[in-house]
């Protein structure tokens, strides 16, 4: 009944899931601390991710393809910064045409340029492959330490250890560094922040510099890790679970992180239940299980939205006192 149903394999496939959400909650975190409300995260997400594959099959080069996908996000993110920065518009409708706009556009090139009902060509070789921890074939038989060694800890992309490697390195600027310092008090009280002469325009434009950059490598590590192409709104809403993700985790990178892990370990949950008797159920159907993390997201925001604190000043576009 449960011969398919693997707790292993859910663990890896959670740690090979959460990368996506990880790159995109730590992106929205700086944009949002900043006083930036990032609903564009699912369109930077999605130019990325196409960028970076059209690059990669170009070259042949899956750096070259990531190097172009961080480029295409940063420029998103300037002109989202222009017109929730510099225009004070209204950062939500900003971020919503950002998305559409993309996810119309993306399809558009594609099918331009390649001719295949709006996705690129199999990357092949082009992908960003597997990295094999030193010593692995010597470990790989002992029970357990050769699993956890060689499926857990190794044989992840790049970007998987990026994403990781990065937790601590984003709580240290957020909380010890002097940008996250003026970040911080930006994203509260931007005109106590102007008043002791921190420019809030700037801190904000770097901000979305680092929210571009991070979410560069969520859709790179769609179409160069996972799918090894680019399909059509591929990012299939992982920048609004990113968000959910956020607001689950306070604000704060760490818990953000757990987040990221809760979710990508549903989505593995998904996977591995899909085709299984259950009994008196019998098989579950697909279309209810793909359900599971947006089920969860919407129980995570009702049991937690009460609770999270968000910057004081998100969303409200900063006018300099005369």
């Amino acid at each position: 009944m449960f011969e398919d149903f693997h707790l292993a394999s859910i663990l890896v496939a959670t740690i090979r899931n959460a990368p996506v959400l990880m790159f995109a909650a730590l992106a929205g975190l700086f944009a949002e601390r900043s006083g930036i409300v990032d609903l564009a995260l699912e369109g930077k997400m999605l130019a990325a991710a196409f960028v970076s594959a059209a690059v990669a099959y170009a070259t042949q080069n899956p750096w070259l393809g990531v190097l172009a996908g961080v480029g295409i996000s940063v420029a998103v993110a300037m002109l989202q910064g222009f017109v929730s920065i510099t225009q004070k518009g209204n950062q939500l409708v900003a971020g919503i045409a950002l998305n559409i706009a993309i996810s119309g556009l993306t399809f558009v090139l594609a099918q331009f340029f390649f001719a295949q009902g709006g996705r690129t060509p199999d990357l092949g070789q082009a992908r960003l492959f597997d990295i094999v921890l030193p010593g692995s074939a010597l470990v790989a038989d002992i029970p357990f330490l050769g699993w956890f060694y060689t499926q857990f800890l190794g044989g992840h992309s790049a970007l998987v250890y990026l994403a990781f490697a990065l937790i601590p390195v984003v709580h240290w600027i957020i909380y010890h560094s002097s940008f996250g310092l003026r970040l911080r008090a930006v994203g509260e009280n931007p005109h106590a922040a102007d008043a002791a002469g921190v420019s809030v325009e700037a801190t904000r434009f770097m901000a979305m510099l680092c929210a571009g950059v991070l979410c560069s490598f969520s859709g790179a590590y769609l179409s160069l890790v996972q799918s090894g192409f680019f399909l059509r709104d591929m990012s299939a809403g992982n920048g609004y679970l990113a968000l959910t993700a956020l607001v689950f985790g306070n604000w704060r990178p760490l818990h953000t992180a757990l987040g990221c892990l809760m979710f990508g370990f549903f989505a593995a949950l998904q996977v591995q239940i899909e085709g299984v008797t259950f009994p008196g159920v019998g098989k579950i159907p697909g279309s209810l299980i793909q359900m599971i993390p947006y089920v969860i997201t919407v129980i995570v925001l009702a049991g937690l939205m009460a609770k999270s604190v968000a910057p004081k000043a998100i969303g409200l576009p900063f006018v300099k006192s005369r």
